[in-house]
């Protein structure tokens, strides 16, 4: 296929949000400015009418028009007009992103726009279109811009997730021996499951910590529990982020041959700690379900981060090991009853600046991003 020139010397009005293409490859694509006045030719060139998206993902997306037969052989470019939409709550001294005006050369529609460096995933745009016609003298020709669609990209697919698993398990480190799952909380969080929910921990929807493109945040119903334990001890760590106070339960009551296991989400904090989140979901539950669709399943037997194996050279029970090298979320799927476990105070302190509640992801770790958006 003919990789379209890049356009040069552009008169274009305004944006108007501002007051590819067959399977295009990037290059195909150059940013522009909006300066300058209309053609006088304006009006014989047809503006795009009736803008359809479709085929979303979290860089990418088709979009195609209809068009008045007049003047349409004349038509060589397309101008793209795209921005973030505007956010009311956004912090109004921040800087504002800079809208992405595309040109392609006119192919047959729908249009494949794509380019991590302008798309984001999980994220709404607005898009609109002009047509131009490229004239001996090198300047346009263009039409009105058309209505001004509005559309957000989608959350990773599973081959963005299994990118990020690879590069999770380039540092997870040996695997260290573990035999307790453990949330922990605040006195009035137990107090509170005793009284009114008949002594469970229940479900609660996953924040929006982690990877903007993460399709279980804001979706995936769970609980969080940890399982790292210390290098000396072999036992959970005396701190903690969350609370005082600590529910520990067996291994094998939630990680088990009975269980499914999936890859979550790999990120930072704009520190040297890397988290990865896991998800636990009993066979054939809800959860289960939910992440089948969108995750990444792990062999539970044979894997970087979180393994469940007979004792082979023992009596056959269920042994547990855990990565040393990244600290490990662990979202079980379903319930939990207090009674399945203990709940006790423990002795260190409470290190609130280790909490990853709506912690945003660093965009700019070479470890843990991927090219396709944060």
């Amino acid at each position: 296929m003919e990789v379209p020139g890049l356009a040069h010397n552009i008169t274009s009005p305004l944006s108007p949000c501002e007051g590819m293409i067959k399977d295009l490859s990037l290059d195909a694509l150059q940013l522009c400015e909006r300066d300058g006045s209309k053609s006088s030719e304006l009006e014989e060139l047809p503006v795009p009418q009736n803008i359809k998206i479709s085929n979303i993902t979290c860089d990418s997306f088709k979009i195609c028009w209809d068009m008045e037969p007049r003047s349409k052989e004349r038509i060589t470019h397309y101008f793209i007009d795209l921005n973030k939409k505007e956010n009311k709550n956004s912090n109004k001294f921040k800087h504002k992103d800079v809208p992405t005006k595309l040109v392609a050369k006119a192919v047959p529609l729908p249009m494949t726009v794509r380019g991590h460096w302008f798309l984001s995933p999980r994220t709404e745009y607005t898009v609109a279109v002009q047509t131009a016609s490229k004239q001996t003298d090198g300047d346009y020709a263009i039409s009105e811009w058309s209505e001004i669609i509005e559309f957000c990209t989608a959350d990773y697919s599973t081959v963005h997730l299994n990118q990020l698993m690879q590069k999770a398990e380039v540092i997870a480190g040996r695997m260290l021996r573990f035999s307790v799952f453990y949330r922990n909380q605040n006195k009035e969080y137990f107090d509170h499951a005793r009284e009114a929910q008949e002594s469970r921990m229940l479900r609660s929807v996953k924040d929006n910590s982690g990877s903007h493109g993460s399709p279980i945040s804001g979706k995936l119903e769970g609980i969080y529990f940890c399982c790292n334990t210390e290098f000396n001890t072999g036992k959970p760590p005396q701190d903690s982020p969350y609370g005082r106070h600590r529910f520990e339960v067996r291994a094998d009551t939630f990680f088990n041959p009975d269980t499914n296991l999936y890859f979550g989400d790999f990120y930072c904090m704009y520190t040297a700690y890397h988290y990865v989140i896991l998800v636990l979901a009993p066979k054939g539950s809800t959860g289960d379900e939910f992440c089948k669709q969108r995750l990444p399943a792990l062999d539970i037997t044979n894997n970087r981060f979180l393994t469940c194996k007979q004792d082979e050279g023992g009596d056959g029970s269920l042994v547990f090991h855990h990565a040393q090298d990244v600290i490990l979320e662990v979202i079980y799927t379903e319930p939990v009853d207090l009674a399945v476990g203990t709940v006790a105070e423990i002795s260190g302190h409470q290190l609130m600046s280790m909490s990853t509640v709506n912690a945003k992801k660093d965009p700019s770790c070479k470890t843990c991003n991927i090219s396709v958006g944060r």
